[in-house]
């Protein structure tokens, strides 16, 4: 594998335990079971889990003469996204989830939406791909900027998704209130595009990878715009906040994007709970990293990872000692 810098990163607290199944990851005389949560079916932490997994799977020795003998069999399902992985984590329904870093963060700090219901167990994995924040409108829907969106239908995105934690900061950035539009729809990331194409809405807010299906739907299926956020108010967020950076959208990525679109975004990031075991995490770590360059295939926002990006942007909460011990192994911490 390439090497990359040494890193320094903060002490990992807690202790492992094993998550359901009948022997040891390593013994191979049972299998063991995961499940990470994912997002929206079209979004791209759907295909974040399932790549995992995918690679989990490949790695696997059972019924080959080579591999790894983990007997980890692993499921990533379609969830409400951020947030509801997050706490589903610390209910120990889900093993790991897909997050925005913004919300890892706030989750393993008690800030924001976990003021008072600190995560303490939270532990990260590694980083994904970057996630610009899109305001995605209708062709004919008149709006150009945020402040066009009052008096309009807009979806602010799903309970428990990330989306919707994002879009209602902006809110707040901006001082107005969902009662500032027209309609405040609650649409899933798998219901908005059809919507916008519809005429039901006429704008909604999307955290997402780029390119992303769900997107094209609506920018190559109904000519559909992104608009661009870098007024003031998203300046003051990005400097404001460490887990927030300012992204471009390259034009010709979308059929209507003729140029640059700039906005703010976050990073995908891979968590789990101090209680699941560092067996487990540890095989889950090796099988993406090991098969890194199958990995990249596999989604064009993957195509740029890089193993020091992965081991240390967005990650605010503890790094699982499972992680921990993979990357020590490489010689990166």
């Amino acid at each position: 594998m390439k090497s990359i810098k040494k890193i320094t990163i903060g002490a990992v607290v807690g202790t492992a335990l094993s998550i359901i199944s009948l022997t040891s990851p390593i013994t191979n005389a049972a299998s063991t079971f995961i499940s990470i949560g994912t997002g929206g079916p079209t979004g791209v932490y759907f295909v974040v889990g399932n790549s995992i997994c995918r690679m989990v799977h490949k790695e696997a020795a059972e019924g080959r003469k080579s591999g790894r003998k983990h007997g980890i069999r692993c499921a990533a399902p379609s969830t409400g996204g951020s947030n509801y992985n997050i706490g589903q984590i610390g209910e120990g329904e889900l093993d790991f989830g897909v997050a925005q870093s913004d919300w890892q963060y706030h989750a393993s700090n008690g800030s924001s939406k976990w003021e008072g219901k600190k995560q303490s167990d939270l532990r990260s994995v590694f980083s994904v791909h970057p996630e610009p924040f899109h305001i995605i409108v209708g062709k004919d829907s008149g709006i150009n900027n945020w402040g066009d969106l009052v008096g309009k239908r807009v979806n602010i995105g799903n309970p428990g998704s990330g989306q919707r934690g994002t879009m209602e900061v902006l809110m707040e950035a901006h001082g107005i209130s969902s009662s500032d539009f027209k309609i405040a729809t609650e649409l899933t990331s798998s219901e908005q595009s059809k919507a916008l194409c519809d005429g039901k809405i006429d704008a909604y807010g999307y955290t997402v990878g780029v390119p992303n299906a769900g997107v094209s739907i609506a920018t190559d299926g109904c000519d559909a715009r992104i608009i661009n956020l870098n007024s003031d108010v998203e300046k003051g967020l990005v400097n404001n906040n460490p887990y927030y950076a300012f992204a471009t959208i390259p034009a010709g990525t979308y059929k209507t994007s003729s140029e640059d679109i700039t906005t703010f975004g976050v990073k995908a990031t891979f968590v789990s709970s101090a209680k699941v075991s560092a067996d487990v995490v540890y095989e889950l770590v090796r099988a993406v990293f090991e098969n890194i360059e199958d990995f990249r295939k596999l989604h064009p926002a993957f195509a740029n990872l890089t193993y020091d990006q992965m081991i240390s942007d967005g990650l605010s909460a503890p790094l699982h000692e499972g992680a921990v011990r993979y990357y020590k192994e490489q010689g990166w911490m």
